[in-house]
């Protein structure tokens, strides 16, 4: 079935806008301000909203005058979690990655200050993991809690570690593992994920293993995931990281593009 153009359907691209602006902005945005950033006759930014608070998706606050999203929306949100595109958009990209590569590689969501591995796919004859679909880790200690946390604000970092008491550890680092338990070491780890063009952890989850993580970015180039491969350390000559990396960074970007979002420059 062909899909006409937006322009063909003027009525449906100028009410996605409206709800796509509302769900941008910080707070309720007047009519007026809602037709003046879109471009549109006020006349036509009022019967839209009417037609959406009349179906849930807008709620009007009529004592500041403004218009915000309704429960209709918050439940589309709700619906998007329940389906899980993420996973199930990326196993079969994680399970292409794992015959590339072979190695296991995983698919994790940031939760909180640690990460939630939602697919794993191992590779055969690889070795036992502690990683597995539904298990969490603190997002410092792990390739893609790092490759993350790289790809957010300085300032959202800051805030989701305080102080030493927001570093968790699972246990004893293991001997010549990174000990991340201030902000200043985590920048410097993060620094040099940025610098690398990607996040690399050695030891630090469990002795012997290494990953290699790139993040998945929203429409916003927001960090929704990461994506990682996990390796014997001593079977993978440091020099091939970076051809690793780059075939893990083809597949997040991969991922990327059909939740709609953006390539990583």
């Amino acid at each position: 079935m062909t899909v006409p153009p937006a322009t063909k359907v003027p009525a449906a691209d100028q009410t996605l806008r409206i709800l796509s602006l509302l769900a941008r902005s910080r707070g309720p945005m007047a009519a007026s301000m809602i037709a003046t950033q879109l471009e549109l006759p006020r006349s036509t930014v009022y019967h839209l909203l009417t037609t959406l608070q009349q179906h849930g998706f807008v709620m009007h606050l009529p004592e500041e005058k403004r218009y915000g999203l309704g429960i209709a929306a918050v439940e589309l949100s709700s619906a998007y979690e329940r389906q899980e595109p993420l996973s199930r958009l990326g196993r079969p990209l994680i399970a292409q990655l794992v015959d590339r590569l072979g190695e296991s590689c995983h698919l994790a969501v940031p939760h909180g200050r640690d990460v939630l591995y939602v697919v794993e796919e191992r590779a055969p004859g690889a070795r036992r993991l502690i990683t597995d679909v539904d298990v969490r880790l603190p997002m410092q200690l792990t390739a893609s809690g790092r490759a993350i946390l790289a790809a957010l604000p300085k300032a959202q970092v800051c805030a989701l570690f305080p102080d030493r008491e927001a570093f968790v550890h699972r246990h004893e680092d293991p001997e010549g593992a990174e000990h991340i338990d201030r902000y200043s070491k985590l920048r410097s780890v993060l620094d040099d994920t940025l610098t690398r063009g990607y996040a690399l952890e050695r030891g630090s989850v469990t002795a012997g293993l290494a990953s290699i993580g790139v993040p998945v970015l929203d429409h916003r180039g927001w960090p929704v995931a990461a994506i990682a491969v996990t390796f014997a350390e001593d079977g993978i000559d440091p020099d091939q990281f970076a051809g690793m990396a780059q075939d893990v960074r083809t597949t997040a970007q991969t991922l990327s593009t059909r939740i709609h979002g953006r390539a990583r420059a």
